[in-house]
């Protein structure tokens, strides 16, 4: 990017236009949008009463300690990020400029210890911002004992320019900022609509602005399998909607790839024994035939247990996937629980099988021992050390290892999730909580829903709460494709990520978070992400979309 200094003309106009504010009109005269908040917001937060003046043609980033790809990587898009606010903004109060004397033309960067390659479970994400104004020339630093944490100081510290016309003003500010939650997801759906690879990235970018960490892709469901596998070709060949609705090798790298500078993981979903209709078509004897009147009738339900080739095929398959996505855990489902087992019940050699092995009729028995079998599976996989299951799983009583996390998304509307993760946590196992989180089982403006939802927010001790890792806003595909999941999501999505990162003792009411969230709606319009609205308003960059 060019640099220049501006002249002192330009500089004074600066001075003249401190008093600038978002342009803001709507319904809710009483709620006025922040300037320079952060979103989600910081644990520790302390302004000074001094300003500066950040010019984007004269700015740069500094890097004084550790540096590697991904550093550098995010010091570009961050300087594309400043350098692209649009200058229609216009000057509003009596232009005097107030204490606004000096400018920030560079901020350090000091990354303490050696780059990881890729983001994982526990990661180190906590940063500290300093801004000073001292004279004519005002210093800054971010630093963070990890590269997380400086990418996540890097949003952070863009949050709190301010567009002021064609350069920024900035307060002296002290951040010391750290998640609550270690787990803080975002799930997509690509079977029941393939989404382009290319509004993944864009989803990636927006869980970056948020402070997200996790992208849990639901890639395979009955409704198509685009996901496709070098081993069993057919899989996607005649599983997906058409040769051009799946993911190659190099676009699940691609994603990867995305993701992975932007600190975040991807975890894949390939849900058994239910939701699997997909796969039949391009892997013969994998599926259970259903019978009617003693004879087959052309249709089919869950996976056949009593195949032992099919266990075979999991094996090959999974290898594939856990050589393919470098986290160390994949989610392997497990969602409607029994739903097959008419079917199971209809077919006579499930039946003799299960009249071998003592259990005629428990139906929920020969579930386990397939769960048992594919957790066999996965854990000689070499790359994969932890799973996790939807809460039917643990809601049968199938025996579960101690390292598995479960997943909470049951009957948000009665508080049967507070239950649910009482009884989860008080045997000792993970949990991340869903159900207060659908983002797209009710389209419109529900982020206050979202906002007061707590994961931790139920019956248990201290020790049982600490097992909440954190939580996943879900976005399913029955009504959602490209064209819409950015507005479906975001800036619903918003809320989950404060609730997930921020302090309870300072984000507990929406009211208050209300012209936060309405600042950082417009900032990211102004980045170019079709975000809806929260209410009647507008913002600057509205007419792009």
């Amino acid at each position: 990017m060019a640099q220049a200094h501006r002249g002192a003309d330009e500089l004074q106009l600066a001075v003249q236009l401190v008093a600038m504010t978002v342009v803001w009109a709507g319904g809710y005269p009483d709620i006025i949008p922040t300037a320079g908040e952060i979103w989600p917001r910081p644990q520790e937060v302390k302004q000074g009463h001094t300003s500066m003046v950040v010019d984007p043609l004269d700015f740069r980033f500094v890097v004084t300690d550790y540096d590697c790809d991904i550093l550098q990587q995010a010091l570009e898009r961050y300087l594309k990020i400043i350098a692209n606010y649009p200058s229609n903004v216009q000057p509003q109060g009596d232009g005097k400029g107030g204490n606004l004397k000096s400018c920030l033309n560079s901020v350090q960067v000091s990354l303490v210890s050696a780059c990881e390659e890729y983001p994982h479970q526990g990661m180190e994400e906590s940063y500290e911002i300093k801004v000073n104004s001292s004279g004519i020339r005002s210093n800054a630093i971010i630093a963070s004992q990890s590269i997380w944490g400086i990418l996540r100081g890097l949003e952070s510290f863009s949050q709190l320019l301010v567009p002021v016309g064609s350069v920024y003003t900035l307060a002296s500010t002290t951040i010391k900022d750290y998640p609550r939650f270690c787990y803080r997801g975002l799930m997509i759906d690509t079977a029941r609509h393939y989404i382009p690879v290319r509004r993944i990235e864009e989803m990636l970018d927006l869980l970056a602005m948020n402070k997200f960490n996790v992208l849990h892709w639901h890639l395979v469901d009955d409704q198509s399998f685009p996901y496709q596998s070098e081993k069993f070709p057919d899989l996607s060949d005649k599983g997906s909607y058409s040769k051009a609705h799946i993911y190659t090798a190099k676009d699940i790298a691609d994603v990867i790839e995305y993701a992975r500078v932007r600190g975040i993981r991807i975890i894949p979903e390939f849900d058994t024994p239910e939701h699997m209709k997909s796969w039949g078509p391009g892997q013969p004897n994998l599926l259970t035939p259903c019978y009617a009147d003693d004879k087959p009738d052309g249709t089919y339900g869950p996976i056949d247990p009593t195949n032992e080739q099919n266990y075979e095929f999991l094996k090959s398959f999974l290898t594939e996937v856990d050589s393919r996505f470098p986290d160390n855990h994949i989610h392997l489902g497990g969602d409607a629980a029994l739903a097959g087992s008419k079917c199971w019940r209809s077919n006579p050699n499930i039946t003799k099988f299960m009249e071998k092995l003592g259990i005629s009729e428990k139906y929920n028995k020969l579930r386990a021992l397939y769960t048992k079998r594919l957790f066999d599976i996965v854990w000689e996989l070499p790359n994969t050390d932890g799973f996790l299951v939807w809460e039917e799983v643990f809601d049968r009583g199938i025996d579960l290892p101690d390292n598995v996390i479960v997943q909470v998304w049951i009957l948000h509307y009665l508080d049967v999730w507070k239950r649910s993760l009482q009884q989860i946590t008080s045997v000792g196992f993970q949990t991340i909580m869903s159900s207060c989180w659908y983002l797209s089982d009710t389209i419109g403006h529900n982020w206050r829903r979202y906002y007061a939802c707590d994961p931790r927010d139920f019956e248990g001790t201290p020790e049982q709460k600490e097992l909440v890792l954190g939580g996943e806003a879900c976005v399913w595909g029955e009504h959602v494709d490209a064209t819409n999941i950015i507005p479906t999501a975001w800036p619903n999505a918003c809320a989950v990520g404060e609730r997930l990162w921020s302090s309870t003792e300072h984000t507990s009411d929406p009211e208050d978070a209300a012209p936060r969230l309405e600042e950082h709606r417009c900032r990211l319009l102004r980045r170019g992400y079709g975000v809806s609205p929260i209410f009647s308003s507008y913002c600057d960059a509205d007419t792009s979309f």
